[in-house]
């Protein structure tokens, strides 16, 4: 899978991520060809060399299935397709879960919440305990992809098509209706691509830092963590114990805290909103295309790959953009610090190994987990380990000092939370809090009634 949002976006800010990233004919189960093939062109057209639009449909390898597919028109996203290829990817890796399974999830579970009780002021948030199977978690979680990446396609395909030079959009024309339905198509193949693989490594429905089950559900993906238990020398009751104390905790703020995931996907459609293509470059850099190729034949998809490839149509990150880029770094941020926090009051020495799985968790964030690649992989967007630290400094300093129910006070409002600045200096932060605490005691206490203790309705002595 490209390292680049759907293979046309913002360079991967790590350059030695794009040489590990695995792209390639082995790694897409739709037969892209890597590098070579942002938009998997290649599979779609089966390696044709050329001919006509009806030609090119004719040897296609997936014909049959394709004709199906290529009716979709449920959006800029071919979400039948981005199903099939992840649940295709997944066909001998799936094990359906067990009524084991099912028992020992919901009672880690309910345990979790007993805890997390005595050191937080929000309630459970979970009132249906689930085990999936990496199946399951791929068809349950396709609701909140599709809220998340449409908007994202969507304005990725307005942009590039506005920014086309009208010579270049008359020269695609025999191939424009193929290529409008193809959109769908390509975009489909790429995100089944992705949520394939990341079904495979995802432990619970909030690790990527987003809810993606419905709102009430804790779950946990009981094939995938008893393959990362079996890594960690620690028995797997604790681990899954551990994991259901995270989901827990994820839970209780998405579901009391009712604007935070409206906050969430207004950061990603914020930077949806911003992307453009300059249409100057493209028109500069056709006019040198068909210089050095001696033109571009429409009816030649790798003369149009070719083009593609280039990076004449890579948008180009704005201002605007990554503003929003740090919104949702910094939320998502406070969001894993918070659990971490709370998590860890909570296990405390209940759970023995609790230091050496929060140390793995924290390891697994900081090396490219699930949450990294995905929004990698979506918005350009890498979670650095630096921002999780001091949100978690920001929670538990907020805890020692002020209490729980001071900390959990902070998610009451937006404006309320740190900002990507108070990170950097988060025991100033928590410093502030103590003063702004005492001023509004001091002003509760000026508006009441002198030697009454009761609210100056008046505003002054009712003896005036």
């Amino acid at each position: 899978m490209s390292d680049v949002p759907f293979g046309f976006g913002v360079p991967d800010r790590d350059p030695e991520r794009r040489d590990q990233s695995g792209s390639g004919p082995g790694n897409d189960p739709f037969g892209s060809a890597g590098g070579n093939d942002p938009f998997g062109f290649g599979a779609l057209f089966g390696g044709a060399g050329g001919g006509t639009p009806e030609e090119l449909l004719a040897k296609m390898p997936l014909f049959a299935e394709l004709q199906k597919l290529m009716t979709w028109s449920g959006g800029p996203v071919n979400w039948d397709l981005a199903r099939q290829g992840a649940i295709s990817s997944l066909a001998a890796g799936s094990q359906p879960t067990s009524d084991a399974e099912r028992a020992a999830v919901a009672d880690a579970l309910r345990l979790a919440d007993l805890w997390l009780d005595q050191v937080t002021e929000l309630p459970s948030g979970v009132d249906r305990p689930l085990a999936w199977s990496r199946v399951e978690w791929v068809e349950q979680t396709l609701p909140a992809w599709s809220s998340l990446i449409d908007p994202l396609a969507e304005r990725v395909v307005g942009a590039m098509t506005s920014a086309l030079p009208a010579e270049a959009a008359a020269m695609a024309g025999p191939l424009a209706g193929i290529m409008g339905r193809m959109g769908g198509l390509m975009f489909g193949a790429q995100v089944g691509q992705a949520l394939g693989r990341l079904s495979g490594e995802v432990l619970t429905s909030s690790e990527i830092g987003i809810p993606l089950a419905p709102a009430g559900a804790g779950v946990l993906l009981p094939q995938n963590v008893a393959e990362f238990a079996a890594g960690l020398d620690r028995p797997a009751e604790e681990v899954r114990l551990f994991l259901a104390l995270r989901e827990a905790a994820s839970q209780r703020l998405f579901v009391h805290v009712p604007w935070l995931r409206q906050q969430l996907h207004d950061a990603v459609h914020a930077y949806a909103r911003g992307i453009h293509v300059d249409r100057e470059a493209i028109e500069r850099g056709i006019n040198e295309a068909m210089g050095s190729m001696g033109g571009i034949d429409p009816t030649n998809p790798e003369g149009i790959q070719a083009l593609l490839g280039s990076g004449l149509l890579e948008p180009e990150e704005t201002p605007e953009q990554q503003a929003a880029l740090r919104r949702l770094e910094t939320l998502l941020a406070l969001v894993e610090g918070w659990v971490d926090s709370v998590v860890a009051a909570a296990a405390g020495d209940r759970l023995p190994g609790h230091g050496a799985l929060a140390e793995t968790m924290r390891r697994r964030r900081a090396s490219g987990g699930p949450a990294e690649q995905t929004f990698a992989t979506l918005v350009g967007l890498e979670l650095r380990p630096r921002r999780l630290r001091d949100a978690a400094t920001v929670w538990g300093a907020m805890s020692q000092r002020h209490g729980n129910a001071e900390r959990d006070r902070l998610w009451s409002h937006p404006d309320l939370l740190p900002t990507s600045d108070d990170l950097d200096e988060p025991l100033d932060f928590v410093a502030r809090q103590g003063a702004e605490d005492e001023l509004r005691h001091l002003t509760a206490d000026d508006a009441q009634e002198p030697g009454t203790g009761k609210p100056d309705t008046e505003g002054r002595d009712s003896g005036d």
